[in-house]
């Protein structure tokens, strides 16, 4: 026991400060065990990070997971599950099963059949509707486990009709039939893949009064663009003839049936009627169809002849939008299940704020063999954890906790997700502090990334750090951003992947990455391990890549102790956004002020709390060994963490009450597509067509409603009350 005696110690200046035996003993003993313990700086655990990656390891997991098709609710996904939970628990991370049981739907029997029109030629044609095997396909003894392709929650029915060509099956393209005198209503529309979400073709083919929609996907935009000497999977990267893009066109997010609760057994769900007038359902029948069905129907249309844009590819035959005289007859029959679903999680509980999150999360459905999507991003996924596993034998331990998240049933409207996402909303509203997500991680060439704002520095930061896959003379960094750094990171407004639930219903400040981008065999059979090992990833060095960027982001967020949030960039992105409405909205006596004053508070406040914490950082010594301020600097990241949630909104997005972020949603007409201020954005589109004082009025409300919530971020920020 240490006798306390005090000492007074005289300085230079003649202030005297007063110790007692036992602090200076104490402090004495502490510097003595630090500097003769293994005490590693966290930065150096970072090094070593990117030093652990493994490409055999990526190629192996990626091999295993994508043996057999395994779409969500089937016995061969829930197997995949159970490889993914035994992987993490190989890794030393605690690991568990969330299961949910959900409204999926799966094809019972669907025909299509063209009828010609005589005198020229009176043939039928019935479609086999199936993608074909290639000669030494290594998957062809599992190729029958493939479903029949069809549309997920496709509206059941016959019906028939003449074909009308509609394009992209865009409101534009709409726009451009009617003003060339053609009529949809009461015809089939065939559309073209590309552009725009799938469910959204359907969508406006119902509300121009179409009976049905044909999908195909063409040659010109998923073939290479046709023309002689044409290749295709497995001796080049493109769609095979037959192969077919198969997908959800369901407008919603998480189970239709549960509309924002928690899928469980035995709880409330909605009737199919229900479900029904939330019109997030298709009203009319559709099918996708490859590019050699697509390229028969569109053989059969006469009529007007389509636009050079509308055209397809070389040596392919004149588009005419029609209609007709080719009829069709469509059929489909699908059955709604109560199918259960495996999320998948893996833990590294931090060891100074265990109660705070870092979500990694990735999908691993897939509607087919699912190389690229989503098991390169699983493959990824699993390498981030293995490395993190050996840096926790090195003795490293996070700040913070980190959460693996395997999702189940994305594919059919981010289901997986949305129902955790649900279920934990008011502890994920409090706890989380950013949800790093990748999808696709690899499907070619190209990095490219998406963010809330406050985090694309730390996204360059952690590119700098990484060797570039195919250019060992550069980083990452070099080759994404280069000398412009003005607009190559994009913005989480579409709703396309597992981020959306976070971002756009919680407030979580959310990255999206991956390597490449559209690729020509997306969503069909030919999908798979040969197609990435041939064109996609040979070395696999790209997922390695993805890895280390993903994981590095991902340590930062955990270990540093201010979260390296920049909101300063958000005020900069949102003057910027704000701009681009002045042309449409001025001549209208619409005000955009509001939102140029908020603005000017958040700029103010972002200012504000990084000062703050410079001042802390600057005023220590040995800011590793005292912790005499640990409550300031966690009162300093809350405020960086729930910034992000003021953003939100209760009331949500207009008609679309789920999108609670009124900065970060997706475009009313494309849910694929991105777009800052989604609420003024539709007010506006409104406007625009009906042009009343009443919807120019509602522009303002919009505006305002934005200008709130920036000035309740500007508050969070500033951390006081008013």
């Amino acid at each position: 026991m240490l006798k306390s005696t005090t000492t007074t110690i005289t300085g230079g200046g003649g202030a005297a400060t007063s110790f007692t035996t036992t602090t200076l003993l104490t402090a004495i003993f502490l510097s003595i065990f630090l500097l003769t313990t293994s005490f590693t700086p966290k930065s150096t655990y970072h090094s070593l990070f990117t030093s652990f990656s493994d490409n055999t390891s990526i190629s192996h997991n990626l091999f295993s997971l994508t043996r057999r098709p395994h779409v969500a609710g089937t016995q061969a996904n829930a197997d995949t599950a159970a490889y993914v939970l035994s992987t993490l628990a190989s890794y030393t991370l605690r690991s568990h099963i969330t299961s949910y049981h959900v409204s999926l739907t799966y094809p019972l029997s669907r025909t299509l059949i063209l009828t010609r029109s005589p005198p020229d030629d009176t043939s039928i044609t019935k479609f086999d509707l199936r993608q074909e095997i290639y000669a030494g396909d290594p998957y062809a003894d599992v190729a029958g486990e493939v479903l029949p392709t069809f549309h997920a929650y496709a509206k059941s029915g016959t019906t028939a009709g003449q074909v009308v060509y509609v394009n992209y099956g865009r409101v534009e393209d709409y726009v451009t039939l009617k003003a060339m005198g053609v009529n949809v209503s009461g015809n089939i529309a065939l559309a073209r893949y590309g552009q725009i979400f799938r469910g959204d073709i359907v969508r406006h083919a119902y509300d121009a009064g179409a009976v049905a929609v044909v999908v195909f996907s063409d040659t010109k935009d998923y073939g290479g663009g046709g023309g002689e000497g044409a290749r295709w999977f497995p001796d080049d990267k493109w769609m095979p003839p037959s192969g077919v893009q198969v997908g959800t066109v369901y407008g919603g997010t998480g189970d239709p049936t549960t509309p924002g609760w928690t899928s469980t057994s035995g709880c409330e769900r909605l009737s199919v009627d229900e479900v029904e007038l939330r019109g997030e359902l298709p009203l009319i029948p559709s099918l996708p169809v490859s590019a050699a069905d697509g390229d028969a129907i569109i053989r059969s249309i006469g009529g007007q002849v389509a636009g050079d844009d509308w055209q397809g590819g070389i040596n392919a035959p004149v588009y005419r939008v029609g209609p007709g005289p080719g009829f069709l007859n469509l059929s489909y029959t699908g059955n709604q299940v109560i199918a259960t679903i495996q999320n998948v999680f893996g833990v590294i509980k931090g060891s100074e704020e265990p109660d705070r999150f870092v979500l990694l999360g990735n999908h691993r459905d897939a509607w087919t063999f699912g190389a690229v999507d989503p098991n390169s991003g699983t493959a990824a996924l699993l390498e981030v954890a293995r490395r993190l596993g050996k840096l926790k034998k090195r003795g490293w331990r996070p700040r913070r906790t980190i959460v693996f998240c395997n999702w189940d049933a994305e594919e059919y409207g981010l289901v997986g997700s949305t129902e955790w996402v649900e279920e934990n909303r008011e502890m994920l509203a409090s706890r989380v502090v950013a949800y790093l997500n990748v999808d696709c991680a690899v499907s070619g060439a190209g990095f490219h990334a998406s963010a809330t704002p406050q985090l694309d520095e730390l996204l360059k930061q952690a590119a700098q750090q990484v060797q570039d896959p195919d250019n060992s003379s550069q980083t990452m960094y070099d080759s994404w951003i280069g000398s412009d750094d003005s607009s190559k990171i994009g913005r989480l407004g579409g709703g396309g992947s597992d981020y959306a639930p976070f971002i756009q219903h919680v407030g979580v400040p959310s990255v999206d990455m991956f390597y490449g981008g559209a690729y020509p065999v997306y969503h069909s059979m030919y999908d798979d391990f040969e197609w990435m090992k041939k064109f996609g990833d040979p070395t696999f060095h790209r997922h390695v890549a993805v890895a280390s960027i993903w994981g590095l982001v991902a340590l930062r967020l955990a270990d540093e102790e201010f979260l390296p949030f920049n909101y300063l960039s958000y005020a900069q992105e949102l003057q910027e956004s704000t701009k681009k409405f002045e042309d449409e909205v001025s001549s209208k006596g619409i005000s955009l002020l509001p939102l140029y004053k908020s603005i000017d508070k958040l700029k103010k406040s972002a200012i504000k709390i990084n000062k703050q914490i410079k001042v802390i950082q600057e005023s220590r010594v040995w800011p590793s060994l005292w912790k005499r301020d640990h409550l300031e600097v966690r009162e300093m990241n809350d405020r960086l963490m729930m910034a992000e949630r003021a953003f939100t909104d209760r009331d949500g997005l207009v008609g679309r009450s789920w999108y609670k972020h009124l900065v970060y949603g997706p475009s009313k007409h494309d849910d694929y597509g991105s777009k800052s201020f989604p609420g003024i954005d539709d007010a506006i589109e409104k406007a625009k067509i009906l042009n009343t004082a009443e919807s120019w009025h509602s522009v303002q409300h919009e505006i305002w409603r934005v200008a709130r919530a920036i000035t309740d971020v500007s508050l969070v920020l500033g951390g006081e009350l008013t």
